[in-house]
């Protein structure tokens, strides 16, 4: 097995076996992200990745999910990631789940049979980092995706059976534009119909290229208190419900200040409560000597 850089992988995938199907990230754009920015992207040899995985078959006794690396693995073409997928399956009976980062550029780019077509061949979910339901704020992130094309991506995910985890960054819109970044996300929260929706908090690292605006004062960063009257306007908007199906909602992250858990839209009340407690009461906020990552 071998890796190359630091490698990431979302907070649901902890225990699953981690793969470098591609290297860094083929955007590599976005100004509050700095964890590709240290690798040039290309994709890995279909080979190589065989390989790893026959190496960890060796290694492990069970593996229960995998998931492949690195920052938008879909953008492989659909032949090449069966192949993968097929090869998982035949070397990893017990598998429970394969899952993947995925832009949404990539998954418009295939067509309705190929994401089924993965899903047949054991793709069992995508995650999407969105940030933000706002086009002024993506736009000004470099996200290289608008609001719309966001949407048409989960809608064709989940339409052809592959679930979706979509992820947003509270605070992504900084002082000046968090009404619009909360209500923005929250409606389009409502509208996509993702079976998962991950709420972070937005913690930059220096190396990251919003953080000079940072320093100059050109983006505030919003204190614990406005993130957590953020994310109240933001459940405040997720408005009339379009899917047939209900969303496990998040923001149990190491970085967000107060943790929620509930599905969508059920439990909206409930969530808006604990919030509406925290805000009345900011010593149940959590302190920032533990959200270091």
């Amino acid at each position: 097995m071998r890796y190359e850089g630091d490698i990431y992988r979302p907070p649901s995938e902890a225990y699953s076996y981690l793969v470098q199907v591609t290297i860094g990230c083929s955007h590599n754009k976005c100004t509050f992200c700095n964890m590709f920015k240290a690798k040039r992207f290309r994709v890995r040899p279909v080979e190589e990745v065989i390989e790893d995985l026959e190496a960890a078959r060796k290694y492990y006794s069970r593996v229960g999910r995998i998931f492949l690396c690195d920052g938008d693995a879909l953008c492989l073409k659909t032949d090449k990631l069966i192949v993968i997928l097929d090869k998982i399956k035949e070397l990893f009976p017990e598998c429970e789940r394969v899952g993947i980062y995925g832009r949404s550029n990539d998954i418009l780019r295939k067509t309705d049979e190929e994401l089924r077509e993965l899903v047949n061949h054991g793709l069992g979910i995508v995650y999407i980092g969105a940030e933000s339901g706002s086009n002024q704020v993506l736009q000004m992130i470099n996200k290289g995706a608008t609001r719309e094309e966001i949407l048409e991506s989960v809608k064709k995910c989940e339409d052809n059976g592959l679930p979706t985890s979509v992820t947003f960054i509270s605070g992504m819109g900084g002082k000046a534009l968090w009404k619009e970044h909360a209500v923005e996300t929250g409606t389009m929260i409502s509208e996509m119909g993702a079976s998962y929706v991950g709420l972070l908090t937005l913690m930059v690292s220096p190396d990251a290229p919003i953080y000079e605006d940072i320093k100059s004062g050109a983006f505030e960063v919003l204190s614990g208190e406005e993130v957590v009257a953020e994310t109240h306007l933001l459940l405040e908007s997720v408005g009339e419900w379009k899917s047939d199906r209900p969303c496990v909602f998040r923001s149990n992250h190491a970085s967000n200040y107060v943790s929620l858990r509930g599905n969508l839209p059920e439990e909206k009340d409930r969530m808006l409560k604990q919030l509406e407690t925290a805000m009345n009461n900011i010593g149940l906020l959590k302190d920032e000597r533990f959200r270091m990552l």
